[in-house]
């Protein structure tokens, strides 16, 4: 494509035909203010129109977000006329938004506020229109609250769900000053297909959207002194929440991770790494099971409750591909009120077990009526990175400058094969780990599988594993990839042994529970943290060499896939399918 040149505030730019005046801008550093623009979804509706610029030659103003540039165009990004015109849009759409923001959850990252700030917001001239909080909140979802009172009709959240996750739960409605965004027939979200991924969260730029608070129901625990209160955090934690903290991207803070939780007074600090690990165990001797057996290829990972709950959705005739094994959240619970309670010797019904997650979907997953095959809810609470950040900053602690910390015996070992859970492929990539050395009896001449590693929508290989051949694989994260994938089984055309599918762009790194804000390279940080944490950090790099795993099966589980496992740690599915909507 040819390109062409313009100038943006006396500077030339010579970009390529085709691209917007907002992308010409930033090439030379020009800064101009946007709300529903997002490099992300690769997609604007231009809404907003935060983003107008002056163009000579026209009589009006421009949105920059969406107009393309022509060659010889004169554009101006600071004029007054413009900073009038951007005032003016700022002012109206805080006039029509709750003054609630010292209580937001999203106050002091919220692009509203920043915007407001950057266009000289000082006074907002029009009265707020007060709308009735009746049918405005949704709380109906485990995971996710919707305040339509909040929503600034940038349409993020749809254009996420529709283009990036394909689910389209969420929909414009009505029209003029009456437009809002809600599901099909403004229903409840529970009552749609929303799969609880929280990708729409980490799309929206105000409080509209943001994941179901349980840190009450936690502090209360906690207080409870009747109650045995352990806690596990999972894989991508310990990459992401420095974040909230105002530490980089892919600062990898396990220590302090395990440190803060003791702090704020749990009686026990595991590890859901330790629970990744025996998932391996199980989903790989099952992988071993169907190829030699003739069981249902290709056998697809089951760890992501998002994508769990897609496939009921949207493919529930494909669900005896998918893996029996519980997720390491789960198979943690399950594993805490009987064999830790057994181990400790405390009555499971005392024993509350609050997880540490980066995804939303995972408040939906254990509350899942299936979820209690310890005679109990095998999870009690679920938090958000976000979530427990706000409650170490409730603790005052100190959270930049604690000491490093190691989890609590017998649930807290764990090997870098659990690490990279966290990451897009790392759940394929410690599966085959395993796989190959129950088969071959010695382990891969290179642990790092590379192939599957990275952000390319879908990633393929196939890997020599000796008595059994070539293992075909394949591995997606965004639900539109897995969508993909769903497609070519369906129509015969896939011939993969092993499929890995995250519901979020990046896997557990990009979870709609994670800080916000994040893109491509903060989930590549978070990522590299995690491999950084597997190959020079653990003393053990493959799941089945993991010292407390084996103790487990020894002294309790007694063998993969044996009674006690299938038991515990596997799980069964509901075919929902799009006329059966519903949560549970």
């Amino acid at each position: 494509m040819s390109s062409v040149t313009v100038t943006i505030n006396n500077i030339k730019v010579e970009i390529e035909e085709g691209s917007t005046i907002l992308e010409a801008a930033k090439s030379v550093g020009v800064n101009i203010p946007t709300l529903c623009a997002w490099t992300e979804i690769g997609h604007t509706p231009g809404a907003c129109r935060v983003c107008v610029v002056e163009v000579e030659g026209m009589p009006a103003l421009a949105a920059s977000c969406v107009y393309p540039v022509r060659d010889g165009m004169v554009v101006h990004t600071n004029t007054e006329r413009v900073r009038e015109a951007r005032r003016m849009v700022v002012e109206l759409l805080l006039a029509d938004h709750p003054p609630e923001c010292n209580f937001c959850v999203r106050n002091g990252n919220c692009e509203l506020q920043k915007v407001a700030e950057q266009v000289g917001v000082k006074e907002v001239r029009f009265e707020y229109t007060r709308f009735p909080e009746e049918g405005m909140i949704d709380t109906s979802s485990l995971a996710i609250v919707r305040d339509t009172r909040k929503c600034i009709h940038c349409h993020r959240c749809i254009t996420v769900c529709e283009q990036i996750q394909t689910v389209s739960a969420l929909t414009p409605a009505w029209r003029g000053s009456d437009v809002r965004v809600v599901p099909a027939f403004n229903l409840p979200l529970n009552e749609t297909n929303c799969v609880n991924c929280g990708q729409c969260i980490m799309a929206c730029p105000v409080g509209a959207l943001y994941e179901k608070d349980d840190v009450g129901e936690v502090w209360k625990a906690l207080e409870d002194p009747s109650k045995h209160v352990v806690v596990q955090e999972a894989p991508a934690i310990r990459a992401a929440l420095g974040e909230e903290f105002g530490m980089p991207p892919g600062s990898l803070v396990t220590g302090k991770m395990i440190a803060a939780p003791r702090r704020l007074g749990f009686d026990r600090v595991f590890d859901t790494n330790f629970a990744a690990d025996l998932t391996i165990m199980e989903e790989g001797h099952e992988l071993l099971k169907r190829v030699k057996e003739g069981g249902k290829l290709p056998m697809m990972t089951s760890c992501s409750p998002g994508w769990i709950k897609f496939i009921e959705h949207n493919f529930p005739d494909l669900l005896d591909h998918v893996s029996t094994c519980k997720s390491p959240q789960q198979m943690f619970g399950a594993m805490a009120k009987t064999y830790y309670a057994e181990t400790a010797g405390i009555d499971p019904k005392d024993i509350v077990v609050v997880s540490i997650m980066p995804c939303t979907a995972k408040k939906y997953e254990a509350g899942r009526p299936e979820m209690c095959d310890s005679g109990f809810r095998d999870v009690d609470h679920v938090l958000t990175t976000r979530e427990l950040g706000r409650m170490i900053k409730e603790g005052g602690i100190d959270f930049v400058n604690l000491p490093d910390e190691a989890p609590d015996a017998p649930m807290g070992e764990y090997t870098g094969a659990a690490t990279i859970f966290g990451a897009t492929g790392g759940v394929m990539e410690a599966a085959l780990r395993t796989a190959y050395a129950v088969v071959a009896g010695e382990s891969l001449q290179d642990l790092n599988i590379t192939p599957v590693r990275g952000l390319e929508a879908v990633k393929e290989a196939a890997v020599d594993v000796p008595g059994l051949g070539e293992v075909k694989i394949a591995v997606a994260h965004g639900l539109g990839n897995a969508r993909k994938l769903m497609e070519k089984i369906q129509s015969g055309e896939a011939d993969y042994h092993f499929i890995e599918i995250m519901a979020c762009p990046g896997g557990c790194v990009g979870g709609g529970g994670q800080p916000i804000p994040v893109n491509d390279e903060i989930r590549i940080l978070r990522a590299g943290a995690l491999y950084d944490d597997d190959s020079s950090v653990q003393e053990y790099r493959q799941s089945h060499e993991n010292p407390s795993v084996k103790k487990a099966y020894e002294t309790f589980l007694k063998e993969p896939l044996g009674h006690k496992s299938h038991e515990l740690l596997h799980t069964h599915y509901t075919q929902r399918g799009m006329d059966v909507p519903h949560e549970g």
